[in-house]
């Protein structure tokens, strides 16, 4: 699975980075972007991300 963030919708709040920065980064405009795809250690975190999102810009793909 690979979280994928939607940089229109994004707003660069940063909770996303803060809970799991080995997957979540700022990129140059200030909004986030996943690097990484999304383990069995870090998928609980990567769920948060998604539910926490405050403006539902985070989504999985298979």
């Amino acid at each position: 699975m690979r979280a994928v963030v939607d940089k229109d919708a994004c707003i660069g709040c940063g909770l996303c980075i803060a809970t799991e920065p080995e997957v979540f980064e700022m990129d140059d405009d200030g909004k986030a972007v996943s690097v990484a795809d999304t383990t069995e250690e870090n998928k609980d975190s990567v769920e948060a991300c998604i539910e926490g999102c405050p403006t539902e810009a985070i989504h999985s793909e298979m």
